[in-house]
């Protein structure tokens, strides 16, 4: 093998080659300022509502309802910040949840430490969260709810439809960050609920810098940062038009490849799974009796240590838990929340499949962690 077997498209994706050929002009001689009044910035200013539109499908949203960022993790502080510089008048309290990624979490300690009540809801021991845990943690004057579509190490998918029904109820903005799930399931934003998404380009193999945020019309929300009048108002700054083709593209694609990549996906992380099991049947799998990406598979090897493991894994390049934030050798701050005991949680590894993932490749990948931890 000259390259590892790709299993952590959880952490980022490769450009789908459909993508980079989308791109590639805007790197060359469609070069132009989509503010310009000439050819040059028409032809920008068109791509860039051509994949506004081709995102606005995947998400079944109106065009208008799309804005443009850098990615995840500014959408998110953009609706956390955005929402307080909105009505922070009206209330000082947020519900979010203990298995946010840190996109959440650290937005959230920053508006604690400015005098902000957060209250931060438990999980199952599957990694769900209780609709009835959000109502109880409400208050009279929570002005937003923010609770991800899908893990990104578990794989869990929460009931938003079940929650936004709450949010409603009592009128409280509603957020989702779908980082990982969107291109992977359905996203509709009308039937999930919410008033605010947030999308990650790189998730979705379109390029790293690049994301978006579905707002609500009229959902109420102020710019954090402070320019010019792109993205109406909301994210000034000159957009950056080869990686927003390269998002609507890929948007483009997953809507058409959905249905059939979910069940192709789902039938490998479960062969995968299956010839681990049956030659490790000690494995724990994290979140397997609740609703998952169909891609995701974190598995848990009692006794034994996530760095150990991959370091014998030289050919598989798989993650230990979140690869986004930290190199330690802890306890996800995901499988504690879920009361993951230590010896399992400092065990686990987590594989996640797609788009060019093979069944060569999850058969050779099923071997080579059989042969790592079965070694002596």
């Amino acid at each position: 093998m000259n390259r590892p077997i790709y299993l952590d498209y959880n952490a980022t994706t490769p450009i789908d080659p459909r993508v980079l050929e989308a791109m590639l002009p805007y790197l060359g001689d469609r070069f132009g300022n989509p503010s310009s009044g000439h050819v040059y910035g028409h032809e920008a200013r068109e791509a860039i509502e051509n994949a506004r539109k081709e995102l606005a499908d995947l998400l079944g949203c109106d065009p208008e309802e799309i804005i443009f960022t850098s990615g995840g993790t500014e959408s998110n502080n953009l609706v956390l910040f955005g929402v307080v510089q909105a009505i922070g008048d009206k209330g000082r309290h947020i519900v979010t949840t203990k298995i946010e990624h840190p996109a959440i979490i650290e937005p959230c300690l920053e508006l604690f430490r400015r005098g902000f009540d957060i209250s931060f809801v438990p999980v199952d021991n599957h990694g769900l969260v209780d609709p009835d845990d959000i109502r109880k943690a409400l208050q009279r004057d929570t002005i937003l709810i923010s609770v991800m579509h899908a893990n990104n190490e578990v794989g869990t998918i929460q009931p938003l439809s079940e929650i936004s029904g709450i949010a409603k109820e009592r009128e409280i903005l509603f957020h989702t960050d779908a980082a990982q799930s969107v291109g992977k399931i359905p996203t509709n934003v009308r039937d999930l609920g919410v008033d605010f998404l947030t999308v990650a380009g790189h998730k979705l193999y379109a390029p790293k810098g690049i994301g978006a945020l579905y707002r609500r019309r009229g959902a109420p929300l102020e710019r954090i940062i402070f320019g010019a009048g792109q993205e109406r108002g909301i994210r000034p700054g000159t957009e950056n038009v080869p990686y927003i083709v390269g998002l609507g593209k890929a948007a483009s694609i997953a809507g058409r490849e959905l249905k059939g990549e979910m069940v192709r996906l789902a039938s490998l992380r479960d062969e995968l799974t299956r010839r681990i099991l049956e030659n490790i049947p000690y494995a724990v799998v994290h979140g397997l009796k609740a609703p998952r990406l169909p891609n995701t598979l974190s598995i848990a090897f009692p006794g034994k240590r996530t760095d150990e493991i991959l370091k014998g894994l030289p050919n598989v390049a798989a993650s230990a838990g979140a690869a986004c934030h930290s190199h330690d050798v802890k306890i996800s701050h995901v499988l504690e929340a879920m009361g993951v005991s230590p010896e399992v949680a400092m065990g686990t590894i987590r594989l996640s499949l797609g788009r060019f993932t093979t069944e060569e490749e999850v058969i050779l990948a099923s071997e080579e962690i059989v042969k790592a931890l079965n070694k002596r």
